[in-house]
Formats: structure tokens, sequence, C-alpha cells
């Protein structure tokens, strides 16, 4: 770990050396002389307020104009620069990665002391609704890949003395920085430090993958389909979460935040439920319960009950009125879930122009093509589009792939071992989210262990009340 010295050519040629000046065309060097020693900026010329660097180099240059001898150099350079936050640095290293990150670094001549100054400009896009996450009532802002912004959105809605937001750089090469933000007195004191002692043990050299790259070396979980914590792009979904007790966890450069520790029931909210009346809200609520549940065992409850036909209830046995088909049912399901994802991955590649045509030739074409020539049957088309719009109800992208694997396994089982098969299928699926946590918190809570009143709290949308508990 080196060190700035007094030598102040030494401390350029180590500077220019390590971040590659006259290599990178944007990385910037201003060399000033200000009453009769040497200055020198190191700035990015992409992440900075270039109208603000002016004013600073401006002002400084004045100096020279009334040149004050009996004043401190150093302190004088540092009530001229003209900007509110600035911080000294000594080590080599963190001026590197101070102005790797947008700031302006200040090297003065006979100083063992550095003036990083926060003029970051990053390129950002425009506050708008998520896509994942519209609302009809309500805020249509959402986070953007810039961490202040979001932040500042935070904020905005959070006018609360106790919010506290702490910055942990992530990367020994390229560092990240990440937010935690809680509510002291409201988070439990033992989940910020898991949190935070987690945050320190992370070794890795970058951090480009954001947000999903860090949920798996905080929980360094492996080969678990299902979501352990939950995503939002909502600053107001975020502030009410932080008022439940979770802590939210932003990444500079994604526009998701994490909020931990999640159960299966916080995935299964939204805050459309919220905008609306508790009756509306409820209502709302159930429908979506059940377009969850019917994305899970919709078809392989079809796929049971045609290996049973004697068990098919008389107003039901329309669906399985098979013609002679190429197929066995279980193949048919498998290729049709597999022919819904495939266009869910097309949708996201296609173009928008191009999507409506996509839409057409997918849906209608292959479809109706697929049924003359005896491939599926009706039924299963109907049962199978019914299961894929469950899972676009579900709130959670991720909960919804979980589901599409957990319902591929269970067509699996019921093909292998029928009715005992989906009874060891459903029993193990259930054992093994009862086995889960969220950061020592149980995923099934409140229903595993068991509460009553929480679990009223998570069918039913109570209306609101002067709650001053938290």
């Amino acid at each position: 770990m080196e060190y700035l010295t007094k030598d102040v050519k030494y401390n350029i040629d180590k500077i220019d050396t390590l971040i590659g000046v006259n290599i990178s065309f944007d990385i910037g060097r201003r060399e000033l002389v200000i009453l009769d020693k040497q200055i020198y900026l190191y700035y990015l010329s992409s992440l900075i307020d270039s109208q603000a660097l002016t004013l600073i180099i401006t002002n400084l240059l004045k100096l020279n104009d009334e040149p004050n001898k009996n004043d401190d150099y150093f302190e004088l350079i540092v009530n001229n620069i003209a900007y509110e936050n600035i911080k000294y640095q000594t080590n080599l290293q963190n001026i590197c990665e101070d102005i790797l990150n947008g700031l302006v670094v200040v090297i003065v001549e006979g100083e063992e002391r550095a003036i990083s100054v926060e003029l970051r400009k990053y390129p950002t896009r425009s506050i708008s609704e998520p896509d994942m996450e519209k609302v009809i009532r309500g805020p249509h802002d959402g986070f953007t890949e810039n961490l202040s912004v979001n932040i500042a959105l935070l904020r905005r809605r959070i006018k609360d003395i106790r919010l506290r937001n702490i910055i942990y750089p992530v990367g020994t090469k390229s560092k990240t920085n990440c937010c935690i933000s809680y509510l002291e007195g409201v988070c439990d004191p033992s989940l910020i430090r898991m949190v935070c002692d987690r945050l320190k043990q992370i070794n890795t050299l970058h951090l480009i993958l954001t947000d999903k790259a860090l949920e798996e070396m905080l929980l360094k979980q492996k080969f678990n389909p299902y979501p352990l914590v939950r995503y939002t792009e909502r600053a107001d979904t975020v502030a009410v979460h932080l008022y439940q007790g979770m802590i939210a966890i932003f990444v500079d450069t994604s526009p998701s935040v994490i909020l931990a520790p999640a159960t299966l029931f916080d995935h299964l909210q939204h805050f459309e439920e919220y905008r609306q009346t508790p009756l509306a809200g409820t209502y709302l609520r159930f429908l979506r319960f059940g377009g969850v549940l019917l994305s899970v065992f919709l078809t392989p409850l079809y796929l049971l009950l045609s290996l049973y036909p004697n068990y098919i209830p008389s107003f039901l046995s329309f669906l399985f009125e098979n013609p002679n088909l190429n197929l066995p049912i279980f193949w048919q399901l498998i290729l049709a879930e597999i022919g819904v994802e495939f266009l869910r991955m097309a949708s996201i590649h296609t173009p928008n122009a191009l999507s409506t045509a996509m839409s057409l030739i997918a849906g209608i074409l292959i479809g109706d093509i697929a049924i003359r020539l005896g491939f599926f049957n009706e039924s299963v088309v109907l049962l199978v589009a019914l299961a894929a719009i469950g899972t676009y109800i579900t709130p959670s992208y991720e909960l919804g792939l979980a589901n599409k694997i957990t319902k591929l396994f269970f067509l699996c089982l019921i093909y292998i071992g029928g009715f005992w098969g989906f009874v060891i299928g459903v029993v193990a699926w259930f054992i093994y989210l009862c086995s889960l946590k969220s950061f020592n918190k149980p995923y099934l809570s409140p229903l595993v262990p068991f509460n009553f009143s929480k679990i009223l709290k998570v069918l039913i949308r109570f209306p609101y009340t002067n709650n001053k508990k938290r």
C-alpha cells in the first residue's frame, strides 16, 4: 500500500502509470500553477460535471491575482474549491479509485494529502415507470441505474430521521458502490450486522452483474430455484418495506433494489392491491393467489386425471375427449410448456415493431397447424395457455420461473409414478420450501411456523389504521 509523498513528481508519475494517463483518452489531467506552486487535477471527462470543474479552475486561477502569502497554502486551495462535498486522501490506491468513480482529485505540490471533489455526473436515463410493476393508481416513477438518483427517490418518500444509508464498495479491481438502507430502531440489529458482515466478506474482482451476483454471494445459494430476496424498481415499495423492518440493498448501475428477508408471500404481494379499496384489494389478492396456484397445478392435475380416467368428474369429461393423436398427453404438455417458454424468450428479444407479427405467427399459425396435424389436443393448448397466464399474474418474475420448474418436476413425477409420484412430489416440494430461509427467516412464514393473525393479513387486505407501533 503506497502513500503520497511531498515529491509531487513522484506522485504524478505513480498516478499516471496506475490509471493510464495519455493512454486512455477519457482520463484528463490539468496542470495549474497557483502562487508559484504546481497543482494537478485528475478526472474522467465522461463522468464529471464539466461546468463545475470549470468553476473550480476559475476560482483557483483567481488566487494569482490577489496573492496572500500569510495563509496556509493547502487550506487556501481547499477554501477556494467552490463545491460542497470534498474529502482528503493519502493512499494512492484510494486516489485512483476516486478518479475512476468520477471524482476530481487535486494533487498539491509539497503535500501528502490529495483533495477529492464530488463532481460526478453519471449518464442516466429519465425516471419512468417500471415495466414489471405498473399500477393504475399511484406514482409512475421508478429507479434508474444511477445510485444517487435512487437514494433521492427514497429520501423523497421517507422523511424520517431514522433512515440510514451506508455505502459499501464491493470488488477488488473494479469497485461498485452498494448502499444498505434501513430504519434504525425498526430493522432488527442482528439482520443489519449479518448483511454488513457478509458484504465485508465478499471477495470478487468486480460486480458487473450487479444485484443478482451480489445476491448469490450474500446468500451463497447454488441451485435453489426459489428467490430468497425480493426485487423491486419502485421507490414506494422500498419505503413501505423498510417500515416493515426489512433491509434494502441498492447497487450502483442497477435499477433493481434487493429487499430482504423475503418470504414466499412477500413475492405474491403487489402495490396495486393497496391502491384500491380494502374489499377490491382483497378480491385482487385472491385472484392472484388463484392464478399462481393454477400456474403450478393445472397441467399436472390434467395429466394425472388423464392417467386415471375413472376419476374424471362428469362436468370435465369434455376436456378428455381425445381423438387419435400422434403424441401422448405427457409429451404434448411438455412440448407445449417449452413452446410457451420459447415465445416468452422470443418476445424479450423481439423489437416492439415486430412483436405483433411474432404473436400472430406463433399464437395463430403454429398453434392452429399443430392442432390440425394432431400433435396437440385443443384442451392441452387451452390449459397450457391458462397456466401461462397464471405465471404472468405472479408479481415476482423470479417466482414465476421457479414455479415453472416446479411444474415440469411434477409432470415428470406423474409420468413416472402416477398418483403416488404426484403425492411424493408435492410433499417433497412443501418440505423443501419449509427448509428454506432468507437471512434466518423461514421462507413460508407465517404459514410455517403458523401464525393465524399474520396469515389473515396475508390473505385479506385490511384497511389502514392509526398504527403507531413502529
